[in-house]
């Protein structure tokens, strides 16, 4: 597609956009909306089901789209990546019990998963590396906008609305975008020589989804030690070596395992797992920390982590454009992820909401820059007819990487809490239940759960509710349960610093290769190779008796 007309090639990209956004939105915008709607469908037990199967679906779709858009082409995989979205979002709006919205949402998943997947190869399909910066850096733009806008779109609309809109209101967007891809877009012959991998699409899901639910359900549903989870992560390894061996024999593996040979791509998806694990797992607890320590509303909770969105908006777009006029892309990761680290360590120290925001700025400001460094890096290491298959790899990474971090951080977060509940109740500044009335006892027993802080018409309500030579040692339990929360919380922004410390190190080891100025003569490089001069092009030739043109 690189021999279309720059117009031509335009509109395809307002197209993909369009496309990219309407995923982006309704997944921004169920992340404030979702509890409330769980919590109307009566099914809060099941409400980390509503958030995983969404993402465990458009994980395994991300990865077994890529190697087949490599054969047939993206344009049936992302009209296909929209219907799926379109059909499962509206589903998902007429749901009458939190069953349906779980399947639905898996719906929604598959179709965010081909979208997300195909969005980012198409770029590659339409233009070469040098030029991919500042399409890469617009498209990372367009998500981050959708962070800004989707939490306060959700925020407002279960507010004031019926909650089915949240689903609905953005469906005008999907349809325009399929429309657009359908008449622009254009249609790629299926290369014929190219199979199918049937087996290793089998052992590679059967491989992903026990680590994903072992990874979701440890510490939470099960205990890390438990024998479901030890289980699920036993399918795990005995699925993987079972995909290993079938990739190695597959004529056309869904997964090549020689991308694993080419340092460029190795250490690019170990960043970007790091970068996730890292990033996700901290930034996850963000809202947990402004609202459970520093006594903020939900509603003005999601204006904190707006600053961080709007950074990724305006570093993503410049530093796009500043990659494809320089060629270079190593020094923006090592400008951006310093700023990443230096935004997380804020996180550590952070006690005010204004710390809060100085730190989503910084944080933000860094990600912009950094994230989209890797994406051109892996397509620009590997031939053209490989977009698809390496492009899918690198969001299987990052996803595994935001998934585990999740997990992990969560262990980190309750060890820590409960170590330091322990040591309160030693202290003897606690009170003690035992010697008070039953009655009131009951009222105080709701310390036991952290999460109770979150909830500030609750507290109140409590506190209006007892007497009134109860309330100061009341507000004394409140203030001393924030600390133990707001400590335990710098445990896992410290530990979240540390993953993306080890990420900026692995980063100066990146081997840069210049952006390639074509997608006709791609040149498989691998880090151990030196891109060749034109002058050793052209004695190779005159040695072997090959035109050097």
């Amino acid at each position: 597609m690189e021999h279309l007309s720059q117009k031509r090639k335009l509109t395809i990209m307002v197209a993909i956009m369009f496309a990219m956004f309407f995923a982006a939105i309704n997944q921004t915008i169920v992340s404030t909306a979702m509890p409330r709607i769980i919590a109307e469908l009566h099914g809060m037990e099941l409400y980390t089901w509503s958030i995983s199967i969404y993402m465990l679906t458009s994980t395994i779709a991300t990865v077994l789209v890529g190697k087949l858009s490599d054969i047939y082409g993206r344009k049936p995989f992302i009209l296909a990546g929209i219907l799926f979205f379109i059909i499962g979002a509206f589903l998902a709006g007429t749901s009458t019990d939190v069953y349906q919205m779980i399947f639905y949402r898996a719906i929604q998943g598959v179709g965010a998963g081909i979208i997300m997947a195909t969005a980012f190869t198409a770029v590659g399909d339409l233009f070469p590396p040098r030029e991919r910066g500042k399409w890469t850096g617009i498209m990372t733009a367009v998500f981050g906008f959708s962070s800004v806008l989707g939490p306060t779109f959700g925020g407002y609309i279960v507010d004031h609305m019926a909650w089915h809109w949240v689903f609905w209101i953005f469906l005008p967007i999907g349809i325009i975008a399929f429309i657009m891809i359908l008449m622009l877009f254009p249609k790629t012959e299926r290369k014929q020589s190219e199979s199918i991998d049937y087996l290793g699409s089998l052992f590679l899901t059967t491989t992903l989804v026990p680590l994903l639910l072992a990874f979701t359900w440890a510490g939470t549903k099960y205990a890390w030690g438990s024998a479901q989870t030890i289980g699920l992560f036993a399918v795990t390894i005995v699925s993987a070596i079972i995909f290993v061996a079938v990739e190695a024999k597959a004529k056309s593996p869904v997964l090549p395992l020689h991308f694993f040979k080419n340092g460029i791509v190795t250490l690019s998806n170990v960043i970007g797992f790091l970068m996730n694990f890292g990033m996700m797992g901290a930034l996850i607890y963000l809202s947990f920390f402004v609202q459970g320590v520093l006594a903020i509303s939900p509603t003005y909770a999601g204006y904190v982590t707006m600053p961080m969105s709007i950074g990724m908006v305006i570093t993503s777009a410049i530093g796009g454009q500043m990659i494809s006029k320089s060629g270079k892309y190593k020094r923006f990761a090592l400008i951006g992820m310093p700023l990443m680290v230096a935004g997380m360590v804020m996180m550590v120290f952070m006690n005010s909401v204004w710390m809060a925001v100085l730190a989503m700025t910084v944080f933000g400001l860094g990600l912009g820059l950094g994230m989209p460094v890797f994406s051109l890096a892996i397509q620009n290491a590997v031939p053209f007819k490989e977009l698809g298959a390496v492009t899918a790899a690198m969001q299987l990474f990052r996803n595994m990487g935001g998934t585990i971090g999740i997990a992990v951080m969560g262990t980190v977060l309750s060890t820590s809490l409960k170590n330091n509940l322990t040591e309160l109740a030693q202290s003897g500044e606690a009170v003690d239940l035992s010697k008070l009335d039953p009655k009131v006892a009951q009222e105080f027993a709701v310390f036991a759960n952290p999460q109770m802080l979150t909830n500030q018409p609750e507290l109140e309500k409590l506190h209006q509710s007892l007497p009134a030579d109860l309330q100061p040692l009341f507000t004394k339990m409140v203030e001393m349960l924030r600390e133990a929360l707001a400590s335990s919380l710098s445990t896992v922004f410290l530990a979240g610093t540390l993953i993306l410390v080890g990420a900026v190190i692995l980063t100066f080891f990146l081997k840069e290769i210049p952006l390639r100025t074509t997608n006709a003569a791609p040149q498989p490089a691998s880090p151990e190779v030196a891109p060749e001069t034109d002058a050793s092009t052209k004695l190779r030739g005159k040695l072997v008796g090959q035109p050097t043109e």
